[in-house]
């Protein structure tokens, strides 16, 4: 399974991989995710309850990020497990490039597998939900990142000061159930962050299995 997609942002270069390596904004671009850990400066763990087709699940896997070149570009690869569901595995590249009206052109390309019941699905309905996904994903993740940025002041300052309400909205849904925390759960990427990259993040990058 391959995809290819390209978004823009407002935000520049800096900002967009700040938040690319922020697990705290990953989360929340990811519904259905338990938890979101950064392990070192380039390895992701993460756990997420998602569902394709009849095939519902909680999946665990880890990501490692490698051949980077802040802020422009890095490879992201992992696999997820999800027992009897099955796996997902692969890789996705991601690129960041300025764009001409000032911002940044955020685009990625996928390369995933799956296996065990994901496999028995049919690639079809994979590949459709797993395009639904990205797109749902990168989505959030452009209204986080672009909502952080202003053009008349300070946009670093900003976006930490989003980073820092993404984590006390964090604390503040830890006795929240999963449903009202994340209204649209079942869905990943990175499952893409795990379905898609088979980690994360369907990585979602995605991701996010």
């Amino acid at each position: 399974m391959e995809l290819i997609g390209k978004y823009n942002l407002k935000a520049d270069r800096e900002q967009v991989w700040a938040a690319l390596n922020d697990p705290t904004i990953l989360q929340k671009c990811i519904p259905g995710c338990e938890t979101l850990t950064k392990a070192s400066d380039t390895n992701f763990s993460a756990s997420v309850v998602a569902k394709v087709g009849p095939v519902k699940a909680k999946f665990s896997g880890e990501v490692e990020l490698t051949e980077l070149s802040p802020p422009s570009s890095y490879k992201i690869s992992g696999e997820g497990k999800g027992g009897a569901a099955g796996f997902a595995s692969g890789s996705a590249d991601v690129k960041l490039e300025e764009s001409d009206e000032g911002g940044t052109v955020l685009s990625y390309t996928v390369n995933a597998q799956v296996g065990g019941k994901l496999a028995q699905i049919g690639s079809r309905l994979i590949d459709s939900t797993a395009k639904k996904l990205s797109r749902e994903f990168f989505d959030k993740f452009t209204e986080l990142v672009d909502g952080g940025t202003d053009t008349s002041g300070d946009s670093s300052e900003k976006l930490e000061n989003l980073a820092e309400q993404e984590k006390g909205d964090t604390m503040e849904n830890d006795n929240k159930t999963e449903e009202n925390v994340y209204p649209s759960t079942h869905w990943t990427i990175w499952v893409l962050g795990l379905i898609s990259i088979g980690a994360l993040v369907a990585f979602a990058l995605h991701l996010n299995f």
